[in-house]
Parts: structure tokens; sequence; C-alpha cells
């Protein structure tokens, strides 16, 4: 089975599976052809995670994230005059780890390589695919951004504006670019024509990378982060994600009786909220990449942090400011499941709609801003430096029970996403939700100091919200995405891909 954001990209993985390949193949066949179809969404220039679980053997996590470059150092924006660093600058643009992690995770864990995986996403590059309606709903908002960028404005906007649902687009240029990958291997991206076109482009505008950047990235296979929710072990990356943010949220909640309030109901709304802005300020002071964190993620998730965080809520009402104190302190997401049981959970993203919304001339690359998760407070455990990884929103996870590996699961949505996991694996075993209702369910989040709600919410709620203090905001923009895959005891697999996306789950 494969669940994915995308049709084509479920398909790809089907394809793949049917051919002989495993779970890991089929992954990045997906991966791939949403890094073409999905252009706003993920990209060859961006980064990404994954998580890969067989029978009977320990859970194998991949860092595919990239780092600043060698010359970054703070002082340096500060003296530029900036205090964070924004979205659509240059400075914001790191590493590309992708296609790194992907070779990587196709040797540990495949029998193809890039270059047999990779024909879906080179095929629907040159000759070209249909624009479905979520992303030209997503495609819209960027036309002018992308307008300003030579190549951005040259690889993805269709005669000068964005395209409609429906609008054939295609790519020759990623095309030629995946061509020479699915030859040359990674190699083929962090050297030579591509690496120097990349260079060129960020240098061009006041970047800092070098070829020797790219040259010298490599990834890092990651021990899986976990925590115990109601009998049923969660399973996240540790930093320089934010997989420990879900973690912390659910021992959080783990305090309080959901399973006493109706999931729709403003109680259970306050607590996830309030317990999601207490997770969210840990991660801002405390998640970095993990050679500058100054607390274990033992620490982070320990079951008597959490309960000190918990007893911190007002369960009648919002609490206008809330300061944790130290511990003892747009992307797409696949689940894939082979015929032999591995399972495969995997997010890969540029971070913003159209990363940097820079993109590389000759290549078609459009380059991540994941930099700009960076902080410019001298001393912050998050600050950039050199070759430092900046902390990341995109993680993938899994669920563990009785020992065995149950559930591969993901939610998109940038920051939304350690909520988004902690909010469905709650409607599943405090509600009993299969995959599909778990992931269909209202969302809320928090944005500052704003409480946000899908419209989806009962009316009753959103008022009780508001009486608690809450200023909510319904939004008319989905919040996120997500799948799902379940191993279910009758040995069949169970499937969820979210309304919310243009995506699909299917099996065989």
């Amino acid at each position: 089975m494969a669940a994915t954001s995308h049709p084509l990209a479920t398909a790809a993985a089907i394809e793949m599976m049917r051919a002989g390949g495993t779970a890991a193949d089929a992954a990045i066949a997906a991966v791939g052809v949403m890094a073409v179809v999905e252009p706003h969404m993920t990209g060859i220039g961006g980064d990404c995670f994954a998580l890969v679980s067989k029978p009977g053997k320990p859970i194998w996590g991949y860092n595919g994230s990239g780092r600043a470059a060698k010359a970054a150092e703070p002082a340096v924006l500060r003296a530029q005059g900036l205090t964070s660093i924004p979205i659509d600058s240059v400075h914001a643009v790191t590493v590309p780890g992708a296609i790194e992690a992907w070779e990587a995770i196709l040797k540990a864990h495949g029998k193809f390589d890039l270059g047999r995986v990779l024909q879906p996403a080179i095929r629907y590059a040159k000759e070209g695919w249909p624009v479905t309606p979520r992303v030209a709903f997503d495609w819209a908002a960027d036309a002018e951004a992308l307008a300003k960028d030579e190549g951005a404005s040259r690889h993805y906007l269709l005669n000068g504006r964005a395209p409609r649902a429906g609008d054939r687009m295609s790519s020759a240029a990623l095309g030629a670019t995946l061509e020479t990958i699915a030859k040359e291997g990674a190699k083929g991206f962090y050297e030579g024509r591509v690496a120097e076109d990349i260079v060129k482009t960020v240098r061009a505008k006041g970047g800092l990378l070098t070829l020797e950047d790219l040259a010298g990235h490599h990834g890092t296979v990651e021990t899986p982060a976990r925590s115990s929710y109601k009998g049923v072990e969660v399973v996240e990356l540790p930093p320089n994600g934010q997989g420990i943010t879900a973690l912390i949220l659910l021992n959080i909640l783990e305090n309080f009786d959901l399973r006493s309030m109706d999931p729709q109901s403003p109680e259970r709304l306050h607590l996830g909220i309030e317990a999601a802005r207490l997770a969210y300020a840990v991660r801002d002071q405390h998640i970095a990449d993990p050679a500058h964190m100054r607390f274990s993620v033992d620490q982070l998730t320990s079951k008597a942090f959490a309960k000190r965080l918990a007893a911190m809520i007002n369960p009648a009402k919002r609490t206008p400011l809330l300061v944790p104190p130290p511990p003892g302190s747009d992307t797409i997401y696949c689940t894939i499941v082979d015929r032999d049981r591995m399972a495969v959970s995997f997010i890969n993203s540029i971070f913003h709609h159209f990363g940097s919304k820079i993109c590389t001339p000759g290549t078609g690359i459009l380059l991540q801003n994941r930099g700009a998760g960076f902080r410019l407070e001298e001393g912050h455990a998050n600050c950039i430096g050199p070759a430092k990884r900046p902390m990341h929103t995109i993680i993938p996870a899994m669920l563990v029970e009785n020992g065995e590996v149950t559930t591969s699961f993901g939610v998109m949505g940038g920051s939304y996403q350690s909520s988004g996991h902690a909010h469905v694996v709650a409607n599943m075993f405090d509600y009993g939700m299969d995959p599909q209702a778990a992931i269909d369910a209202p969302r809320a989040f928090f944005e500052g100091e704003k409480t946000t709600v899908e419209p989806t919410w009962p009316e009753a709620t959103i008022a009780r919200l508001r009486a608690m203090d809450h200023d909510v905001e319904i939004t008319t923009k989905p919040i996120g995405g997500g799948q799902m895959i379940r191993i279910d005891r009758s040995g069949f697999l169970i499937g969820g891909s979210d309304a919310r996306k243009d995506g699909s789950a299917l099996g065989y």
C-alpha cells in the first residue's frame, strides 16, 4: 500500500512495488514524482527525513537535512542589519540534503538505484503533468513572488501566470537534472554542472554557499526518539527536527482525561491548543542542531517535565503567557508498506511555498529556505553558524504496539506537524478513530496570539472557545495534510489520505 499527497505519486509507488521493488524504492519513486508535480511543496533543492522499519529489526532513521554554509557567521548577517533571516532571503538557502538521502536510503533498504526509481519523475518533468486543484489553489498566491526571480519565472510560471487546475506543466530543465542524477547518482547533484549552477545562482544574490559546501554534504543515520502515550509507543526522529515536540505535547496531554471529553468539544480543543503552546515554547527555546543543544532529548521528553508543564494549564481558560521552565528545558509526506511489511515513513520539503523562490536558471531547481529556521541571537542554541543544521519542522512518525510497528504516518503543515501528530494519535487512542477518520477530523493551531480553527468545528465549540479567552480566527485554508497506513492484526493494510490535499491511498 502507498499513501501520498498526489495520485501520480501514489501510482508511481505502486508501480515500483509491482516491479519487485521494496517500500524504500517505492517511497523514493513517489517523492521524486512529487518533486515535479508539487513544486511548491517539495523538490530536489530541499531536505528530507525518513523512518524505515522491518519486522523483527530496530527502526532505522535518516536525517537528510543540509547545513548552512561554512562561512555563515551570525555577526556577518547582523552587520547587514538583519535581526532574523527572512524567508525570501538568499541567506535562508542551505545545502539541499534530499538527493544524498534518497541514495543512502536506497542503498540501505532498496533493490533499485536512483536511475530506476527516478524514471516516473523524469517522464512527468519532460512530457508534462496535469495541475491538480489544490496545487493550483496554492500556486496562484505565489505568482507575483515567482515572477521576481529569473529562474522561477522561467520554469514555474506559464506565460507569466500561475497555472490553473487542468493546465499541463512541464520542466525540461528539471527533467534534464533528474536524468543527470539518474546516470551519475548523488554525485551528479553535489558536483559538476548542477552544483555549479546552484552556487552561481546563490552567490549572484549575495549568498555564501560554495562548491565545497555541496561536495562535503552528508546525511546521518539516527536512532529514533520514543515516548509512550496510553500504552502505544510514538516514534519520531531526534533533533534537529521538531519530532520530539510531538512527544512533549502528548506527554502533557497524558495528564488529562481526554477520553471523558467529546472529540469535538471546546474542552478538548482548549487543552490541545494550550498543550501545543507549551510544547512549542520548549521547541523554540531548546531544539536545534543536537551538537548545540543544552538539554538532552531524554530530559525534554521526560514524563516528570511534562507533568510540570501540564500544571501550568488552566482547564477553564487560556493563559495569556506560557513560559516553560527548563527541564530538570509546506511539505509533502508519503508512507509505504510492502509485501514483506517493510514500512517507510518519509517526508521531503523545501519549507515555505516554493522555498526561497530562488530557482537555478539552468537546472530548474527551486532552492529551499530552511535557513529561515535559524535564529540570530548570540548564544541561542539555534543561532546560525558554520555548517550548522537549522531546527527543522518536517517529521515522519511511526507507532509501535507490543513491540511491533503497527502504523506509519505523517502530518504536513510546517510548524503544525508536531501538533498534527499529537492530534491524530489522540483521535485514534482516545477516541477509537480509524486512520481516515483520525486524519479527517477538524484541526486547529495557534499562530502567535490567535487560535486558528477550521470551519468544520461545531459552532458551539468555537463560541465556547472564544468565551475561554481565545482570539479565534476561522481559516478559509485547510490546516496541513496527512497520510497513514496501519498494519492491521488481520494481516490487511488500512490506509488513509487527507482530503485537504489531492492525494490518495492505494493498495493491491
